[in-house]
């Protein structure tokens, strides 16, 4: 309430991009979604006065309309519907329209406008556009297909917004307008969770069940890859084990399924292999090398060398040493 009494209008969440509604239409912003190349064609605010219409008409591609103040109307086809804030419609490919803003009252639009092509031949399994299909996830493949799949299948009607699409031109637009690093992948975020949403208004969309992970596998590799980035350092069955947040006991378990060996055996493994190819190629003494590598003496490195490799340190240099 202002001192007369009276109501304080709300600020609008979208004053940032009034500035320059339509800057970021300037961009030209190409990328892949699955199996989908998706191109952007508009992305702006705009402003209808009161009254204002737009005459019949259609697109080849997908324009997303979301109203974030104000009331109106559209006609999809040959039905009516009132407009209100916090609205969203899908007009496209080919779905024929009107716009008109209410006759005392003005109303704004977010608008997305894009063109969606499928990158693959069905069924083919050949890639047309990088060759580099063997980076893209299956289930990214598969969430990109569901998701304009329910697209091409949304009723042709006005729903809320109940899952806040609009957010997502605001996310972009602030990106822009800050000149934040990552400003692409911000775009391509944000309009891969305008689509998403947008379906998610309609109805409920069936989810693919993810894949569950091989936990002794997946813990295997997440130790394998801890111990080749810590092997120098004074490893035990219990830190490492702490990593994973598993038993010791646990944690012997796994290696012995992977490796048919002892998690002791693995670390030896890991330090001899490092220990050969440094004994080829620099001047460091034994000593060194053993302290360099994990191993708490020259003597014990002796040791364990030898009774793995049939040789002392010494004469594995003398016989790999390279010039």
């Amino acid at each position: 309430m202002d001192n007369h009494g009276r109501a304080t209008p709300k600020p609008y969440p979208f004053e940032l991009m009034l500035e320059q509604p339509y800057a970021m239409d300037r961009l030209d912003v190409e990328f892949r979604w699955g199996n989908y190349g998706i191109r952007m064609l508009r992305y702006h605010h705009t402003s209808f006065a009161p009254g204002r219409t737009v005459s019949f008409h259609k697109h080849s591609e997908f324009e997303f309309h979301f109203i974030p103040r104000g009331k109106g109307k559209v006609i999809l086809g040959e039905t009516p519907y009132a407009l209100q804030e916090g609205m969203l419609y899908l007009t496209g490919p080919n779905v024929l329209h009107y716009q008109e803003a209410d006759a005392n009252e003005a109303m704004d639009e977010l608008c997305l406008h894009i063109d969606i092509v499928k990158l693959y031949d069905d069924g083919s399994g050949s890639d047309q556009d990088s060759g580099m299909s063997h980076w893209v996830s299956k289930w990214e493949i598969a969430e990109a297909q569901a998701c304009v799949q329910q697209l091409q299948q949304l009723p042709v009607k006005p729903v809320m917004d109940q899952h806040r699409a609009m957010e997502c031109f605001l996310n972009a637009y602030r990106a822009w307008y800050e000149n934040q690093p990552g400003l692409f992948t911000v775009i391509k975020q944000s309009i891969i969770q305008i689509l998403l949403r947008t379906t998610r208004a309609y109805a409920s969309v069936p989810q693919p069940d993810l894949p569950s992970r091989d936990m002794k596998h997946y813990r295997y590799k997440l130790v394998e890859q801890f111990i080749k980035d810590n092997f120098m350092e004074p490893l035990t069955l219990e830190t490492v084990a702490e990593r994973v947040q598993i038993s010791p006991r646990q944690l012997q378990r796994i290696f012995r399924d992977h490796t048919d060996g002892t998690f002791s055996e693995y670390i030896e493994q890991v330090r001899l292999s490092h220990i050969c190819n440094e004994l080829s190629m620099n001047e460091l003494t034994i000593d060194q090398i053993a302290f360099k590598n994990g191993f708490s003496s020259a003597n014990y490195l002796h040791y364990v060398f030898k009774k793995k490799l049939g040789m002392t340190p010494a004469q594995y240099r003398a016989q790999h040493v390279r010039n």
